[in-house]
């Protein structure tokens, strides 16, 4: 028997359906904002991406995984700043550094820290044959003026260079791009940790040092945070099953399959995937954890 509504003609079926998806969607929506309690969570992030071994494969790999996080953030209203790009001898990216802006980005995003790897017919092999690539993924909170993290002058190196890439007159004719080099030794661990931040978002100097220095509290910050949960992630590392490598995440073209290791969540929907539909591995991973 049709509920009433639907018989006086107030609804449709069809209206009844839809109303009932989008529950389900803001439903699991608020129970995926319930997963980011750190304190870190709120945060935006900032995201290293480097190519790693396979040649121009992994050039090509770097590039592709920086369209895939960068569709993602379009798609969920966050804004993309391009901090650092080194681009390959060919093609693809050696390397990257990006500030996503907005609520929870680094809540989010902290799953995707890792190796990636991919396996497809490489379009760069004469042959065509089946080659496998990684490119490895580093994703740190970006600390706002709310949270006080010390740097010691002493353990800061500066040098300039000149920005690289297509821009105004000063690209290419001053030393406008800055590299920071900061050295310490941990004073809980007694570990040398050392950074080396380059930007050159501006054609200011000054300015890229700024950002390099907020970029350097951001590392140091999630420094802070991977000491403080050492404990738990020891007993967590017990828990989890031996995987073959070192990757988090494999991408496996020809076999239309995206596979985490760390929570067994596939999909053979690649293409979706490389377009920025990846919500799903980042519940998974929220879930899990």
């Amino acid at each position: 028997m049709l509920p009433s509504f639907i018989e006086e003609g107030i609804a449709t079926e069809e209206d009844i359906e839809q109303c009932y998806s989008r529950c389900l969607e803001l439903i699991e929506a608020l129970e995926l904002r319930n997963m980011l309690r750190g304190e870190e969570d709120r945060l935006g992030a900032i995201i290293d991406i480097n190519a790693g071994a396979g040649g121009t494969e992994a050039l090509d790999w770097a590039s592709m995984l920086l369209r895939m996080y960068t569709r993602w953030c379009e798609a969920h209203g966050y804004r993309v700043k391009m901090l650092d790009y080194q681009a390959g001898d060919e093609v693809g990216v050696k390397s990257c550094t990006m500030e996503i802006e907005g609520d929870f980005a680094y809540g989010y995003l902290k799953s995707e820290n890792g190796v990636h790897r991919m396996v497809r017919l490489s379009p760069f092999n004469a042959n065509n044959k089946r080659q496998t690539t990684f490119a490895s993924v580093a994703v740190t909170p970006a600390v706002d003026d709310t949270i006080e993290i010390v740097v010691n002058p002493a353990n800061v190196e500066w040098e300039t260079y000149r920005s690289s890439g297509a821009g105004g007159q000063n690209v290419n004719k001053v030393e406008t791009a800055a590299r920071l080099r900061y050295h310490f030794k941990d004073a809980d661990t007694g570990e040398e940790i050392s950074y080396v931040i380059e930007n050159q978002e501006t054609r200011s100097q000054l300015m890229n040092k700024e950002n390099a220095m907020r970029i350097l509290r951001s590392k140091l910050y999630q420094h802070e945070l991977d000491k403080r949960l050492a404990t738990q992630q020891a007993i967590e590392a017990e828990k989890k099953r031996i995987e073959w490598g070192s990757q988090i995440r494999s991408y496996v073209f020809d076999d239309r399959r995206v596979k985490d290791h760390r929570t067994g969540h596939q999909t053979s929907n690649v293409d979706a995937v490389m377009d920025g539909a990846i919500d799903d591995f980042i519940k998974a991973y929220l879930m899990q954890n």
